[in-house]
């Protein structure tokens, strides 16, 4: 139990770390730069014009904001960040939410019942992302929960999830297997069934995670349990599972604002569903009746008696008081709605939310779990009768900021302890349905065991196949730029490397390969799907190259423009898939230093994207210093996808 508890406090030491970096980064950044600059880094919008006000939830005003320049520039706002509202007159600020990013406008729920008068003062605003207090609040709350927890049902799962005490399962319940699963998605559904305090569907690249997922929800519901909480660190993960919940039927409440806009999302976020509710119109008549009194009481001007102050004091009164019966009418659907719902979905630290915060669930889903901090996972097991995770600890972790939490191991997530302390729990999805046996194959015999089998529709699909334009020719290449003098170079102050002249084979070869294939009218895509590829590296400063390399090749630049064709860094491609992938591995010098890509996980999630083509561009030289690149050196050479780059340079140029 001591060491449990140790552990717990080192956790929270690590996280008070990790949120001291990230205000320090926070706060140089802000300090350091320019209006210009922060814009250009996505973080601030300016100008922007207040283009709407209306009462939102607990009486706080929100406001829609629409920027009036860099319209469509790239920036980082979402659903649930913490923003401010600037004025570069007298220096005031409002902070708040961020509820909605719709291109060039965004809702922002202020903290304030009223709003400041720089607002209406005719000062050039702005709207900048802050550092976000609340997320590292409820990590630390749920830690302090676990660790003083005794005798209660979350002190069992804490001891049963860190390893000190056995997961039990109830072998004997019985078990109908779903038609539409294969074996080992059945056993995993089979696994949550039959387990009383925690399970773990492991699910590596393409083997139907998401679908499994599902299934198990839905089984948890036919066999009785009333209230169940679906969760993810990721908006995009919560939206999925959303979406496809309702779409089999269930009674599913999003809360939380979802990260991308569809009628299915928005109809059953909990602002929809109150909406929806029989007693809506008399909250919305109260809400009305509430702005009319505010409206009434703002037409006095500034130079009034005694009786006129009077009268705006009680206008104000009756105002508050609409909008508290308004309030409470909103609390009674709100507590109507959850009572009856049958899956309440969210963010991980979305589960602290006012509205939600006291509910107990039967059973707590966290997806993608070994890509979320364990602190985090935390706040929704605080409130869980039974746990189950879903994710896959050979791809990538989470994000950590803060070097000296790194290396004192606060990426190590709750799944990767859960699943190597108690083995039982987990069971291993084995079929993919997304590549040829080729592309699997490396990673198969790395990270899985050699378990994986690849589904009949895949294991020896070819790009010719799917798009008969393509010439016959090896599923999995590797280019090897040894001998060529391709070494890498940093770029800006050492915060990335790149090598030009290994892009430049990788766009040769790329456009070599596209040659015989003409891109379908935009309207009519070929054989019903369009032909996906990307491009991959692991360093920002190749990313930046290779974009403006394809933007001067006319045939990439219309794949491009098509969404064809994507370029970005390993993170932006998890759990994205595309027919072709290329991959640039930069990393070329006589010391053999290899980086990151020394990071095994990283590079197992850019070899398992591609559906039926996968080049891999580097220096064997460089990379088979490393034990992991010289097994995929090796295992190229048995497929037969090794290639020397000069073939390509000496071939003429096309």
């Amino acid at each position: 139990m001591n060491k449990i508890l140790d552990e717990l406090l080192d956790v929270r030491a690590l996280l008070k770390l990790e949120q001291e970096e990230e205000r320090k980064q926070y706060q140089l950044r802000n300090a350091q730069t320019s209006i210009t600059e922060r814009k250009r880094l996505g973080i601030c919008w300016y100008p922007v014009n207040v283009t709407k006000q209306e009462v939102g939830f607990g009486n706080k005003m929100v406001v829609e904001l629409e920027r009036t320049s860099g319209r469509d520039q790239l920036h980082m706002f979402q659903a649930g960040s913490s923003a401010a509202l600037f004025t570069n007159g007298d220096g005031g600020t409002l902070n708040g939410v961020v509820l909605e990013v719709k291109r060039n406008k965004l809702r922002l729920a202020t903290t304030k019942e009223d709003l400041p008068d720089w607002l209406e003062g005719g000062s050039r605003l702005g709207v900048e992302l802050t550092f976000d207090e609340v997320s590292y609040r409820e990590m630390e709350f749920a830690l302090m929960k676990v660790m003083e927890a005794d005798k209660t049902r979350l002190a069992q799962l804490r001891d049963i999830l860190l390893g000190a005490e056995p997961a039990i399962f109830r072998k004997e319940k019985p078990y109908a297997p779903v038609p539409v699963l294969n074996n080992s998605q059945n056993e995993a559904v089979r696994n949550i069934m039959q387990a009383k305090d925690v399970a773990i569907i492991h699910g590596p690249p393409g083997t139907g995670k998401t679908t499994t997922l599902v299934q198990a929800i839905l089984q948890t519901l036919a066999a009785g349990e009333k209230r169940l909480l679906v969760t993810a660190p990721s908006n995009t993960a919560v939206d999925l599972l959303t979406e496809k919940l309702a779409e089999q039927g269930v009674n599913v409440i999003r809360i939380g604002n979802p990260s991308r806009v569809s009628e299915v999302l928005l109809e059953h976020t909990l602002d929809a569903q109150i909406m929806h509710h029989r007693d809506y119109k008399m909250l919305k008549k109260l809400r009305k009746t509430a702005e009319e009194y505010k409206s009434m009481a703002h037409q006095f001007k500034r130079n009034f008696g005694p009786q006129e102050r009077a009268q705006r004091q009680q206008l104000k009164e009756e105002s508050k008081r609409a909008l508290n019966q308004a309030d409470d009418i909103e609390d009674y659907i709100t507590d109507d709605l959850l009572e009856n719902v049958q899956v309440i979905t969210c963010t991980l630290v979305g589960s602290a939310n006012r509205t939600i915060r006291h509910l107990q669930y039967d059973t707590v889903f966290i997806d993608e779990a070994a890509q979320a901090l364990e602190p985090a996972c935390w706040i929704p097991i605080t409130r869980a009768n039974r746990v189950v995770l879903a994710g896959d600890h050979y791809q990538l972790p989470p994000t950590v900021k803060s070097i000296v939490a790194e290396r004192g191991g606060f990426s190590r997530t709750l799944f990767e302890k859960c699943i190597e302390r108690q083995p039982e729990t987990a069971v291993m999805l084995k079929t993919q349905y997304r590549m040829h046996e080729h592309i699997m194959g490396f990673s198969n015999g790395q990270f899985y065991g050699g378990e994986l089998q690849a589904h009949e529709s895949v294991k020896t699909a070819t790009l010719t196949d799917a798009f008969p334009a393509f010439e016959p020719g090896p599923v999995v290449e590797f280019i090897d730029t040894a001998g060529c003098g391709f070494n890498d170079q940093t770029i800006g102050e050492g915060s990335s490397t790149a090598n030009p002249e290994e892009a430049d084979i990788l766009i040769k070869h790329l456009v070599t390969l596209l040659t015989p294939y003409e891109p379908a009218p935009k309207d009519q895509p070929l054989n019903g799907k369009p032909l996906r590829i990307g491009v991959i590296s692991p360093y920002r400063a190749q990313i930046n190259y290779l974009t403006d390399q394809v933007e001067h090749q006319p045939k990439l630049s219309q794949l491009m423009a098509r969404r064809q064709l994507s370029v970005g860094t390993v993170d932006s491609f998890q759990g994205q898939e595309r027919d072709i992938i290329y991959i640039s591995m930069v990393r070329s010098n006589p010391e053999g230093e290899i980086g990151f890509l020394a990071d095994m996980r990283r590079m197992n999630v850019a070899m398992t994207r591609a559906k039926k083509k996968m080049v891999i561009v580097g220096d064997s030289a460089t990379l088979g210093q490393h034990a992991f690149y010289q097994k995929f050196l090796a295992y190229a050479e048995q497929i037969g996808a090794y290639r020397s780059a000069w073939e390509l340079i000496s071939e003429a140029p096309q």
